[in-house]
């Protein structure tokens, strides 16, 4: 019985370890891939390691990270050990509130611990970048750090420290020669548990960060939202960083334990303290030779500084680098997920010299006085651009906004397994068509859904009327509760370009990559119609560099930038030249035969979204009924 229990352990404890470590194993055998899926294995490579060490923005990443990190860790264990000393001394009800005082952040959820100084920040009117990181950082790694040294403080004999003073020392004698050095293990835990805390913290370090300024966690989570294998290198540098500081705190206390020992405190102090001086002489080497100023951390440029805020993996690689060689000036880039989220952080007063939003948004911030008038007189870029971008319902007389990319939204499909019949018999009404049941996907966006429901029931997607909103709900909670679809957002890009299900709701330009890792799949826009979108630069009303953001306008819509943007992003670029120079056969265009680069403009059921306040929030609460009945179904 007792072999069979321990039989028992011992594979229960290697299904653990598999399931922690084969992720990780995974994940370094896909970043030496050699093509850009995240699931399909093409041959071995270091081009994204080379990639991620050619990226400044993933080279800053990885200095803010271990310098706040480092200096966090110092500073919060110096900090943390002070205080849980002095609590030591203090009254027992002093000591009782304390305690419950530095457990309340350790319980309390990171998302109100984030909001929390993102307000106090804005309260304060502290501008966030480098300092606020790293501030919260010291904060949030304090209470760990007293958590991992009240304990042995608590062990020691009270009258340690009169004992020594009486034998002549004085009071900070006795304290760094006779308590500093019986507390030493509960202090290098603290100091262990504040810096992985720092390395790992992603959700304060999003919310107090500005300025460009990004720790690995926000690089990792922006990079994620398109397929960007370099998420692979740069996670696995991580993890050989964190392997090499294991190994040495490990081994070489066990090397000094071997050594002829002069007394027992000089070993305690070495055993401790070297391990720790060398892993951070690691971290100090590798910022160094890998590191470069972060972005935004309030060192001095040469010249102007651009900020730039857009959507995440919105940018070809070599666009800011070689603007930066041309003009000598600085570019900042800030990433958001959503309109919605780039809308409160520009209402809310932070400052941008462009933002990057799409048509609809740009006709809110529009209405809501948010944006001022683009300077004709510097910019140079209108005659490259295709007339079809321009004078849009939202900004008729081109006053505002710098087309950017533009496309549609269609049904991208496996040619192997959907029928093209269904396809144009059904329109829409295939994601209804229980042949394809528990193999489509749906795109978590009420604005795309309830267009492709709208679409199918012979509706305008910018309906006002409630009677029709609530048939397009019905649409979609079918759909949901019969078609057993999954609802994702950009993951759909490597898992259609897999092959992974027949069909899914896609934008043109995410479908332009899939067709061009996967030569079964297509692109078909139903003739019910579908959404045109636009999305532009603007220059919001508080923007300070405006020259410079006109200039990177005209920039960002010249021949050679444009194509370098398009051919990496995917999406079709507002410059013709380059649109017809990437789609064409005869040059040999990257996206040359594939349909979704070439957005449909002629089409007279197509439309553009026009922005409705109580309809968005109509769409919100209508979009959440729909997700809880598809939980409900499953």
């Amino acid at each position: 019985m007792k072999k069979e229990k321990r039989t028992f352990g011992k594979v229960l404890i290697g299904l653990a370890i598999a399931f922690f470590y084969l992720p990780i194993v995974y994940m370094i055998i896909f970043s030496f891939n050699e093509g850009k899926s995240l699931t399909s294995f093409s041959g071995f490579s270091l081009r994204w390691y080379q990639h991620m060490l050619e990226s400044r923005d993933m080279m800053s990443a990885l200095y803010t990270t271990f310098s706040v990190a480092l200096l966090a860790t110092f500073i919060s264990t110096v900090a943390g050990t002070i205080a849980a000393i002095g609590l030591s001394k203090s009254k027992k009800i002093v000591r009782d509130v304390m305690e419950q005082v530095n457990n309340f952040p350790i319980m309390n959820p990171d998302i109100v611990t984030a909001i929390g100084f993102m307000l106090l920040f804005i309260t304060f009117k502290v501008e966030r970048g480098y300092i606020t990181m790293l501030l919260a950082h010291i904060a949030f790694c304090i209470p760990y750090v007293m958590l991992s040294v009240m304990p042995k403080v608590r062990s020691l004999d009270p009258n340690l420290a009169d004992a020594a003073m009486d034998l002549g020392a004085t009071p900070w004698v006795a304290l760094t020669k006779v308590i500093v050095p019986q507390i030493t293990p509960g202090i290098f835990s603290g100091a262990l548990i504040a810096f992985t805390m720092s390395v790992d913290d992603f959700i304060i370090s999003y919310f107090v960060t500005g300025g460009g300024v990004k720790n690995l966690s926000i690089m990792v989570y922006t990079m994620s939202k398109r397929v960007n294998p370099s998420i692979n290198a740069v996670s696995t540098l991580v993890v050989l960083i964190i392997t090499v500081a294991l190994i040495i705190i490990n081994v070489v206390p066990a090397i000094l334990a071997k050594r002829p020992k002069k007394t027992e405190m000089k070993k305690s102090k070495a055993a401790v303290f070297v391990p720790v001086g060398i892993v951070a002489a690691v971290a100090v080497v590798l910022v160094a030779v890998f590191g470069r100023t972060p972005a935004g951390s309030g060192l001095p440029y040469a010249g102007q500084t651009l900020y730039i805020y857009l959507p995440g993996e919105y940018m070809g690689e070599e666009i800011i680098p070689t603007f930066e060689d041309q003009t000598g000036d600085t570019v900042i880039v800030e990433n958001f997920d959503s309109n919605e989220q780039m809308y409160i952080k520009v209402t809310n007063g932070e400052s941008y010299d462009i933002i990057i939003p799409s048509d609809y948004m740009i006709e809110r911030l529009l209405q809501e006085g948010y944006l001022q008038k683009l300077d004709q007189s510097l910019l140079t870029c209108w005659d490259e651009l295709n007339p079809v971008v321009m004078a849009q319902p939202y900004d008729p007389n081109n006053e505002y906004c710098v087309s950017y990319f533009w496309g549609t939204v269609g049904i991208v499909y496996d040619k192997t397994v959907v029928d093209e019949a269904d396809l144009e018999e059904q329109g829409f009404g295939i994601f209804l068509n229980e042949k394809y049941k528990g193999d489509i996907y749906l795109y978590d966006s009420e604005r795309d859904s309830f267009m492709m429901a709208l679409k199918d029931l012979g509706y305008s997607m910018n309906t006002e009327s409630e009677e029709e909103l609530n048939e397009a709900y019905e649409w979609l909670v079918q759909c949901v509760t019969t078609m057993e679809p999954e609802i994702v957002t950009d993951e759909i890009i490597d898992n259609m370009a897999q092959g992974r299900k027949a069909l899914g709701l896609c934008y043109s330009g995410d479908a332009t990559y899939i067709m061009s890792e996967n030569e079964n799949m297509g692109f078909y826009m139903p003739e019910e119609g579908t959404n045109l979108w636009y999305d532009s630069m603007v220059i919001p009303k508080n923007a300070e560099s405006i020259e410079l953001a006109h200039e990177f306008m005209n920039y960002i819509n010249s021949y050679d930038a444009a194509y370098d943007n398009s051919d990496w992003v995917g999406y079709t670029s507002p410059n013709v030249a380059v649109m017809e120079a990437l789609s064409s056969e005869e040059e040999e265009g990257s996206y040359a035969g594939i349909n979704a680069y070439l957005p449909r403009t002629d089409h007279p059921m197509d439309e553009v979204f026009v922005f409705n306040a109580e309809t968005k929030k109509t769409l919100g609460n209508l979009w959440s009924k729909v997700k809880i009945a598809a939980s409900n179904a499953n």
